[in-house]
């Protein structure tokens, strides 16, 4: 499935080594960015500022370009910068010193989650149509974000029905809440109580898949970490609020990958694919097996409830749903 450099030292277990150093990153800076406001502030306003400056100017011959990049960097920031919004702005009576309103109330102000999440998601559904189309069982070799090449197939379709299915089956947008502080935790994270252990699952398999489709050299990085370390948070620390982990682990690696894409492009951190057809077939078919059963499931409740997916929460009688509600404040 990968083919890891062996060159310049480089062992298998060199390969493990720097992935773990790169999942721990992504872990710990969720971590520090979640905990505090202006930690989330730094984070996603003030350093992508910098870097942005950084990338027209000094690394203007170096970072990345294209259309796809720049709108997965962007995007992700964006996420992030909503998400600290919708968890910390408030007013508070100066009088009484009670909280009058909140932007977390505002039903205009939660339709913000599910879309970006489905803009981010409708963004790759579009790269894996457009390698399927272009490079339809062929190599395309080096291309723009994509140092050894890509090779388009019958998976990249799968991949992309997969993705746009996940967005079909995104559920409970006005059911999103805000984490109490306590004494452990006073992150205030965005919690979605709908958003349930296998639709995340659902969501992994397919970004994995089109990872592997599309960045195949960046994919034991940027699907393989990057989707562990968030997840690996919401069933942990960070219960409930994947979300708002996943806009935060993708921003910054987008930021450091467009900031040194020589990381995954060059050297002994270099890990590519094997290009096997019968496993690219596997991952496009598991992907769209996994989303379809999300569906089927989705709408046995639909029936069974006769609720609104989208108005309404539909998962409601879960026991995983009312872990997470009962942290609301």
């Amino acid at each position: 499935m990968f083919t890891f450099n062996y060159a310049e030292d480089a062992t298998f277990f060199s390969a493990w080594g720097i992935w773990l150093v790169v999942f721990a990153g992504l872990f710990l800076f969720n971590e520090f960015a979640r905990r505090w406001k202006w930690a989330g502030f730094f984070s996603f306003i003030v350093l992508p500022v910098i870097l942005s400056i950084m990338w027209a100017t000094v690394l203007k011959e170096k970072t990345y370009t294209d259309w796809f990049h720049l709108a997965k960097v962007y995007s992700a920031t964006a996420g992030c910068v909503g998400f600290w919004c919708i968890r910390h702005m408030e007013k508070t009576d100066k009088i009484t010193g009670q909280i009058t309103w909140r932007l977390a109330e505002n039903k205009i102000a939660l339709c913000f989650p599910p879309l970006i999440l489905a803009i981010n998601i409708l963004e790759a559904v579009t790269r894996d149509f457009q390698v399927g189309m272009n490079y339809w069982l062929a190599n395309s070799g080096p291309i723009e974000g994509e140092v050894v090449g890509v090779m388009g197939g019958p998976w990249n379709y799968m991949n992309g029905i997969a993705g746009l299915l996940n967005i079909i089956t995104i559920t409970g947008w006005f059911g999103i809440v805000i984490r109490k502080k306590t004494e452990k935790d006073g992150s205030r994270d965005m919690l979605w109580p709908d958003m349930l252990w296998f639709w995340i699952i659902a969501y992994d398999i397919w970004n994995f898949t089109y990872t592997y489709n599309c960045i195949p050299t960046h994919s034991w990085y940027a699907g393989f970490a990057l989707l562990f370390a968030p997840t690996l948070c919401a069933f942990t620390l960070g219960k409930g609020a994947w979300l708002q982990h996943r806009a935060q682990t993708l921003a910054i690696w987008c930021m450091f990958a467009q900031t040194f894409p020589s990381f995954q492009d060059e050297g002994m951190f270099v890990v590519k694919s094997t290009y096997n057809q019968g496993l690219y077939t596997f991952w496009g078919a598991l992907a769209l097996a996994s989303n379809v059963a999300v569906v089927i499931y989705m709408i046995y409740k639909i029936k069974k409830t006769k609720k609104n997916p989208y108005t309404g929460e539909l998962y409601v009688e879960r026991k995983e749903y009312k872990e997470v509600k009962e942290m609301a404040a």
